[in-house]
């Protein structure tokens, strides 16, 4: 895994400084090695200029370098990522006559995209984010995997008189320093997706003119930066396939997903949570490997948070060798800005990974299997089991008048806003107005669900002219493609895309690239693959779903040789104690923050009722949760310390 980084533009001295910027402020994501190549200019002198930090985990010779030439057709490569069936790429390529010096992946796919192209984007399983410029044509190919792991920021330019067209990153930051954007301004749906969801949602970013590449998507640019070709080489279609998978298929794939993740020529670990699916990867890959495998837990002294008891006896279980990081209050404290510092967004999530991802890294790990997916595939959310009871009863009672189920819903909950306090409640079964408004579209019932404010007091808290920036907290790009893939599937299945594009795909895996990034570790993600989803997504979904919550296919394919006992405790999230830790070590930073106008009117935000949304939940007003007043501070924070501004 690395940085990557690039322009299309003039060839000369300016640029050349950007993209020297641009690698410097990558240098966490690739510190063995950095490097840059600028292609041969045109009549006008343009071309394109590639950059590279390398982070060493197969081929750690001088022949897996980048940027990388084709030796053969003069191609040339920068690539975040790995492929993981590169093997049988290789020997689909020396079956054709082909030889390689590298024993790598990026050789392979280098060779596969010179000799095929874009047509062999589809051949690739995998994580992967890459740019390859092929010098006859002078054409400059950008794609991004599937399922979206790996990030590609992109950004266009709206001079033509600016001496460059199109420049990407796999950070936004980058992009930030570079120096090719002036004076960033924030982009109006980013506030208001970051007051709805806790984070930005795609395909925009924070700042207005950058854009991240869809998954599964690839772009194809001429010498000009003009854009030549748009596809879509893998994508979610709108109804489930024909119910054809079985159990014993289904593990022989997961089974092999998992192996293939493995390979690697630097130290290996696995995140052990204590969870269903993080216990999965580890026993299934503890069963693929050679030796022990080292699982890693984070443990509190907060015993309510604390599952390192747990993941101790299936760490013992399973037979891998294992290591507990304890996290105190004040070590948290402690790493806090530096934590901050690493997010390439604003969202507030990610630090739990930013904690363990830095403990593994200083044990000398260089890569880790995290969990992460199998709630996404499996059913193993609340909203698998709420949404379609509300979505249901919405439709049975569709003979009754919208208007008067509302009213009947506002009545039932109006004890609730009677409460006379600095802010609404937040509760659950405050939204119930809104949720029965939208009772029959089960995409707005989702992001009500996880709305971390009602509406009304959103446009509170958002500057007048960026509170209608949203339908249903959702650019208008992203709610149509999450309409078009979940057109025709059932509720759950549709609702196992709407995680996966949304929580999964938004939030968890970019917040969980840029924390691991931080301490320059590779995480890789077997339960989010392309091959397994197609695979999970051909399972009837009684077979997949039930009974809710359970996971109970999963569980039966990765828990083999476990005691079942081990696993029967209610889930929880791998949380950290943000709720006691903010009114106590982080109090102090937060209220001067939360009270200053002038921190907050330049972000978009309305002062007065940021003020008093954090008086509430020192208040402890009713649904006041730590989530609430953290994603509004590390927004603020982020614009500050980025200098993104309104």
């Amino acid at each position: 895994m690395c940085g990557i980084a690039g322009i299309i533009g003039r060839l000369d001295e300016p640029n050349r400084a950007a993209l020297q910027r641009m690698n410097h402020a990558m240098i966490h994501r690739g510190p063995d090695a950095g490097g840059t190549w600028i292609s041969t200019p045109d009549a006008r002198g343009w071309g394109a200029l590639l950059g590279h930090r390398r982070l060493s985990i197969l081929d750690l010779s001088p022949a897996g370098a980048q940027p990388m030439v084709d030796p053969v057709t003069g191609h040339v490569i920068v690539f975040n990522g790995e492929i993981y069936n590169f093997r049988e790429l290789r020997r689909r390529l020396v079956e054709e006559g082909q030889e390689f010096q590298s024993s790598g992946d990026t050789a392979i796919m280098l060779r596969a995209l010179s000799l095929h192209g874009p047509a062999a984007v589809s051949w690739l399983r995998g994580m992967f984010a890459f740019a390859c410029w092929d010098p006859k044509q002078r054409r400059l190919l950008l794609a991004r995997d599937p399922l979206g792991i790996k990030p590609l920021y992109l950004a266009r330019s709206p001079n033509p008189d600016s001496g460059w067209s199109v420049a990407f990153a796999s950070e936004l930051r980058a992009l930030l320093a570079s120096g090719l954007l002036g004076a960033p301004h924030l982009d109006p749906q980013a506030v208001a997706s970051g007051v709805w969801n806790g984070f930005v949602v795609g395909p925009g970013t924070a700042v207005k003119g950058v854009d991240l590449l869809w998954p599964g998507r690839f772009l194809e640019f001429d010498g000009a930066g003009k854009e030549v070709r748009q596809e879509e080489f893998w994508c979610i279609p709108d109804h489930a396939p024909d119910p054809t998978m079985g159990e014993d298929d289904l593990a022989v794939i997961l089974e092999e997903g998992v192996r293939l993740h493995l390979a690697s020529d630097v130290p290996l670990a696995v995140f052990l949570s204590g969870g269903v699916d993080s216990s999965v990867t580890a026993n299934l890959a503890q069963r693929a490997a050679q030796s022990p495998i080292h699982t890693f837990t984070l443990a509190f002294e907060e015993q309510e948070f604390n599952e390192a008891p747990i993941a101790r006896r299936i760490a013992a279980a399973i037979g891998t060798q294992h290591h507990e990081v304890v996290l105190t209050e004040g070590h948290f404290v402690e790493q806090l800005e530096a934590a901050l510092d690493s997010l390439d967004q604003p969202t507030f999530d990610g630090l739990n990974a930013y904690c363990m991802s830095h403990a593994i890294r200083s044990a000398g790990f260089t890569v880790a299997l995290s969990g992460m997916g199998g709630d996404e595939l499996f059913g193993g959310y609340a909203s698998y089991r709420d949404l379609p009871v509300l979505h249901n009863w919405s439709r049975c009672a569709a003979w009754v008048p919208r208007g008067l189920q509302v009213a009947a819903a506002t009545l039932a909950t109006w004890p609730l806003r009677s409460s006379g306090g600095a802010v609404p409640p937040q509760t659950r079964w405050a939204k119930l107005p809104e949720m029965v408004r939208h009772g029959d579209d089960l995409l707005a019932l989702y992001q009500m669900a996880y709305a971390l404010f009602l509406p009304g007091f959103q446009r509170e808290l958002l500057a007048p002219d960026f509170a209608e920036a949203l339908a249903d907290g959702l650019p208008p790009a992203m709610r149509q493609r999450v309409i078009a893939e979940t057109r025709a599937r059932t509720p759950l299945s549709a609702i196992s895309v709407m995680e996966q594009r949304l929580f999964l795909g938004e939030r968890l895996l970019r917040d969980n690239d840029v924390a691991s990034m931080a301490s320059s570790l590779e995480q890789r993600v077997p339960l989010v693959d392309q091959v397994l989803y197609e695979s999970v997504d051909r399972l009837p979904d009684r077979a997949r779903y039930r009974p809710l919550g359970r996971k109970t296919m999963l569980r039966r394919i990765g828990l083999r040789g476990l005691d079942p006992a081990l696993f029967d405790r209610p889930k929880s999230g791998f949380v950290l104690p943000f709720d006691r830790w903010i009114r106590r070590g982080l109090k102090a930073a937060m209220d001067q923050t939360l009270r200053d106008p002038q921190a907050i009117a330049p972000v978009g935000l309305d002062p007065a009722a940021v003020e008093r949304l954090w008086r509430a939940f020192l208040d402890g007003a009713p649904g006041m949760y730590w989530s609430r007043v953290w994603s509004v501070y590390v927004f603020v924070r982020w614009c500050h310390r980025n200098r993104v501004f309104r």
